[in-house]
């Protein structure tokens, strides 16, 4: 306990999955967490109760309603963190959608809702954040969710991997304009995760012929994982405490990759 402890953070898709975890991990080591989510009522219910369960490690906690693609509504998140906390020292860029459909298949309207969210979300994100950082003059952290789908691409998620291979690319961008500023800039690949993304993923796939079963993509996707199971989103927050403590001040521009094996780099 206390890795973080002292820090301002705000992790952003903080209503559930990963982002709860990576949210809910940082308040048990300390740290003073708002989490954000386009879905306003679930991610109050989360701040509520985690609040609830950070008692003893004297962590503040609060929430806000952000869409990541709106940089007023991203300015006003990081503006609300900093007056109850009183800075911000660490930025997760967790947010992200995922829409699956056949390659030729796949529409505008599919690949701007997925490149805006995962994308200009994340490039947003970064800014904000490090204007507020720089303003500031402490440096912080900024941590940026990619994805397995980062490192290769997949017949029926193509918009998705081409936004999470840009998440690798702004994470690299941004860490080197951003070192100037004492500010690092990191990110980490999770593979397959047992979340409620994706089980929505699941049901897509069958939808459009991907997949005949349910659980069917699930245990396709995972058959090559070294581990031998999917990940829980307790398995990733290890390394995401890791990336908001200053046992990693020394490490920027670079993504972990999470995914039990799966992909080798």
């Amino acid at each position: 306990m206390g890795r973080v402890s002292g820090r301002s953070c705000i992790v952003t898709g903080a209503a559930q999955g990963i982002g709860r975890a990576i949210g809910e991990a940082l308040v048990q080591e300390g740290a003073d967490v708002c989490f954000a989510d386009i879905n306003v009522d679930k991610v109050a219910e989360i701040a509520d109760l985690n609040r609830g369960k950070a008692n003893g490690t004297g962590a503040k906690v609060t929430y806000t309603q952000v869409d990541v693609t709106d940089r007023s509504a991203v300015k006003d998140m990081i503006a609300h963190t900093v007056s109850l906390f009183g800075k911000l020292d660490v930025k997760f860029n967790n947010a992200g959608v995922n829409k699956p459909m056949n390659f030729l298949d796949v529409t505008e309207s599919n690949w701007n809702f997925i490149m805006g969210v995962n994308g200009l979300g994340c490039m947003i994100g970064t800014q904000e954040a490090a204007h507020q950082m720089i303003a500031q003059g402490t440096g912080g952290k900024i941590v940026n969710t990619a994805s397995i789908a980062s490192r290769q691409g997949f017949d029926n998620v193509a918009p998705y991997c081409a936004s999470k291979f840009a998440v690798v690319a702004l994470t690299q961008s941004a860490a080197r304009d951003l070192a100037k500023h004492n500010i690092t800039v990191n990110g980490f690949a999770p593979g397959v995760v047992a979340t409620e993304m994706w089980e929505q993923v699941d049901k897509d796939l069958m939808d459009i012929g991907a997949a005949q079963r349910p659980g069917q993509a699930m245990e396709e996707f995972s058959s090559e994982i070294l581990r031998g199971r999917v990940a829980t989103p307790a398995d990733i927050t290890g390394t995401t405490t890791y990336l908001a403590a200053p046992d990693s001040d020394y490490m920027t521009g670079q993504i972990v990759m999470i995914d039990g094996g799966m992909v080798l780099v």
